[in-house]
Parts: C-alpha cells; sequence; structure tokens
C-alpha cells in the first residue's frame, strides 16, 4: 500500500472567492486533520515552559495565550475573512458596532474630527454625533458622500479619516469609493469603510483604495440570524507615520522590553501592520468586546455558503424591487441596481452583481399605513436585522435610525412612511404575494 499526503494550499490568494470562503486561513494538520474548524472553548492556553512563556507574552512568537487577546477559532475566521477581503490582517470582535467603534477610536485617538455621511447606519451616526465627541472625537457630516467638493470642504487639520458605508442602509447609495480614496490619500487621511451589506463576495473596498474595511458579521457573513460579531480588516497600505497619528510612532510599553531598554512604537515594531496590532493589542485587549469561539465558529459555517446564498437573495431583492416599482400605494422604491436610481451608475462600477439583499420603499398615507403593512405580513418577520437567510421588514424611524436627528432624514432617505426589507432565501413568488395581499390590506 502507498501513502499520499494530501496537502492544501488554504492561504493561495489565486484561488476564487468561492474556494476561499471554505479553506482560507485554516491549516487542518495543526488542527488534528479536523476538516471543520474547531471550537476552542478555552480561556487561557498552556505557556509550556518559562522560556515559551516570556516569548509569548513579549511577542517574540506566535501563538496562544489567552482568548480575551487571540483563540484559535476566531483567528481562522479572521484570516479567512482577511483573506476574502484582500487585507493583510484581521480583528474578530464581539458586534459589528465594536468594529466600527474600534476602526474610527484607532484613527482618531487622542481627539479629531472624523468626515462622514448622513445615512450612516443610525448607531453610528449617534457614536459619531454624540458619544465619540465625548472622547474627543467629533464627527462632521456630510449630505452626500460623493460630493467630493463638500467632502474635501469638510476636511481640516485635526482630520483624522472619512467613513462610509459602501452600500447605504436602507436607501442603498453605492459610495464612490475610489473618488473618496484619492481625496482622503490626498489629504494624508485614510479611508475607512463599512462593508455589511454587500459584504466581500460583491464588494472588496480595498481592491478600489480604502484603507480599513469593517463588517457586521451578524448580518450576510454569519446569513441565519443565529450569531452577533464584527470584524475590522487593514489593508496594510496607509502610512500611519506621516505625522498626524501620533499614536502609532510614540513608544509603547505594552509591545516593549523594559528589562532589555528596547523600546518600540507601533509603526517600528509592526510596520504595514500598524493599525490592526493596535487595534488587538489595545482596543480589544483593554476594551474587551472579545469575539466567542463559538459565534466565530458559526460565522464559519455562514461563510461556506456565503456566496450561493448572495446570488440568490439578490436575485430576488432584484425582482421584488422591480414588482414594487408598479404596485398600486408604493411611491418610490430604493435599490441602486435600479435603472434611473441616483447612484446606478456606481452600482454598475463597483457591484456589477447587484447592491445587496436589501432594499427599502415608500407608501401613501403616513406611519399608521406601515404599521397595517408591517402587520398584515405573513411571511415576512418584523425584525430589526439584516442578511438572514428569512426576509425581514421593518419601520427604520422607530427601530433602526431612531438615533437619527430628524434633521438627517431626508439626507439619509428615512421617513416615517418608509419600509425596509431584507431579501431572504424563501421562494421569490411568495414574497411577493406576501408584500401584495399586506399593502392592499392596509389600504
Amino acid at each position: 500500500m502507498t501513502s499520499t499526503t494530501n496537502t492544501h494550499c488554504t492561504d493561495d490568494a489565486s484561488l476564487s472567492f468561492e474556494t476561499k470562503a471554505i479553506h482560507a486561513g485554516y491549516d487542518r494538520q495543526a488542527n488534528a486533520d479536523a476538516v471543520s474548524v474547531p471550537i476552542y472553548a478555552s480561556a487561557a492556553f498552556d505557556l509550556e515552559n518559562a522560556q515559551r512563556g516570556d516569548a509569548l507574552a513579549g511577542g517574540a512568537i506566535s501563538g496562544f495565550e489567552y482568548s480575551r487577546v487571540a483563540n484559535p477559532t476566531v483567528d481562522a475566521l479572521e484570516r479567512r475573512i482577511a483573506a476574502l477581503e484582500n487585507g493583510i490582517g484581521a480583528v474578530a470582535v464581539s458586534s459589528g458596532m465594536a468594529a466600527v467603534s474600534y476602526a474610527l477610536m484607532c484613527a482618531g485617538e487622542g481627539g479629531g474630527r472624523i468626515v462622514a455621511p448622513v445615512n450612516l447606519y443610525g448607531a453610528s451616526v449617534d457614536a459619531l454625533g454624540d458619544f465619540l465627541p465625548q472622547f474627543g472625537i467629533h464627527g462632521d457630516f456630510v449630505e452626500n458622500i460623493n460630493d467630493l467638493a463638500a467632502v474635501e470642504a469638510a476636511i481640516g487639520p485635526d482630520t483624522k479619516a472619512i467613513y462610509t458605508e459602501s452600500v447605504a442602509n436602507p436607501s442603498t447609495a453605492v459610495a464612490d469609493i475610489e473618488g473618496l480614496a484619492e481625496l482622503a490619500h490626498r489629504h494624508g487621511i485614510p479611508l475607512i469603510v463599512d462593508n455589511t451589506v454587500p459584504t466581500p463576495y460583491l464588494l472588496r473596498p480595498i481592491d478600489f483604495g480604502a484603507d480599513i474595511v469593517v463588517h457586521s458579521t451578524t448580518k450576510g457573513i454569519t446569513g441565519h440570524g443565529n450569531a452577533i460579531g464584527g470584524v475590522i480588516v487593514d489593508a496594510g497600505r496607509f502610512d500611519w507615520t506621516n505625522g498626524r497619528f501620533p499614536q502609532f510612532t510614540r513608544d509603547d510599553l505594552v509591545i516593549s522590553d523594559q528589562k532589555a531598554g528596547e523600546w518600540n512604537s507601533f509603526a517600528s515594531r509592526f510596520g504595514n501592520q500598524a493599525f490592526i496590532k493596535r487595534v488587538r493589542t489595545k482596543y480589544l485587549r483593554t476594551f474587551g468586546a472579545v469575539q466567542s469561539p463559538f459565534n466565530a465558529y458559526l460565522q464559519l459555517i455562514g461563510l461556506e455558503t456565503l456566496a450561493v446564498r448572495e446570488r440568490q437573495e439578490v436575485g430576488s431583492a432584484l425582482a421584488i424591487a422591480k414588482h414594487l416599482q408598479g404596485l398600486a400605494h408604493v411611491t418610490r422604491v430604493n435599490y441602486a441596481s435600479l435603472e434611473g436610481q441616483s447612484t446606478y451608475d456606481l452600482a454598475r462600477k463597483y457591484l456589477p452583481e447587484g447592491v445587496g439583499t436589501i432594499l427599502s420603499f415608500t407608501v401613501e398615507g403616513d406611519a399608521d399605513d406601515v404599521r397595517r403593512i408591517l402587520d398584515g405580513t405573513r411571511v415576512f418577520s418584523y425584525v430589526p436585522n439584516i442578511g438572514d437567510s428569512r426576509s425581514l421588514i421593518v419601520d427604520p424611524t422607530h427601530v433602526t435610525h431612531r438615533e437619527v436627528p430628524q434633521r438627517y432624514y431626508d439626507a439619509a432617505g428615512v421617513s416615517d412612511n418608509l419600509i425596509r426589507l431584507s431579501i431572504g432565501l424563501e421562494n421569490t413568488d411568495d414574497l411577493i404575494a406576501d408584500l401584495d395581499q399586506a399593502i392592499q390590506g392596509a389600504y
């Protein structure tokens, strides 16, 4: 009998998206040849001996010591998403808002300003407009992130980043990532992009010049509404030593060896990984929004079917959007893949396979009419989430966008007669029939 060794090249950049979504970032031979990534339900790991323990704690060698900083299951998720987004590294955290907060704080640390659009997810508007200012990080909001002149006018000497969503929720407006990246880099600041809505299957912002990408992995990446999580991905291209970001160039005890008199900054120690290493070492380790191994496992399982799910859900979303355009009592449909939408050309450029699984529409009347439609659906679930395998319906001004100031409503594309849909894996005809009967019954 002849034995053979089956070698798996899991991190080959030439592999297709679908293949990387199943194999990237995981070494079976280092995990007892388990085909599926194991759940490492361990708070800490054996340092083995004093010499190795000292080397691990000092960062001289890589490995696992405490799950608040790194865990093998979570590590596989981080490596896989970094590979899918074409980044150099990633940090997984316990929620999408933890990812947004850590990324913005790491860039704006010590005080500064972040330029952002008003059509962000409600909690992100609240973070930049009300909460982060208590820590010296202020948001400068523009009505249209694609008005590059207005964005440039908002940039000042203390601006630390431009932040946008690749596809806005619930308007589905598409951001001009290349234009924003060129503008940001001309002023020595990074472009941070929330890529939650399209997922890396439909769009990879790093390919168009983005420096940092964040996700709520709760949404399309997990895909089944059964786990909360977030991730930050670093492109590894931005120069954090350009003078605007002293947090990366000053000596830091946590990555230095004071006994040996060796002092390092994040830039000198980690080079182009300075940002993502600072997120892990200072923010994850200190603030502790840790991704659980079990949730990481669920997200890894979700990633395996991401391409298949997105293809079907996007197809259904487009069909439903087109159907709603001709439906009585519907006054407007927001789905950037439809001809005539304000960012249709950008959608064709950046998202030729579709802008994602969410769409929104306005109806005649007021909030009472919306409420009757919500209560009249039988297949759609009234749930404040997106990217689920189930189709979801919600009224943003009463749920997901309560934190958005009313003066931003028009620019953000939200109103009391707006309904948002997240399209799942049910039969498209069943979803259309459900909307038809609910809307007809409401009037």
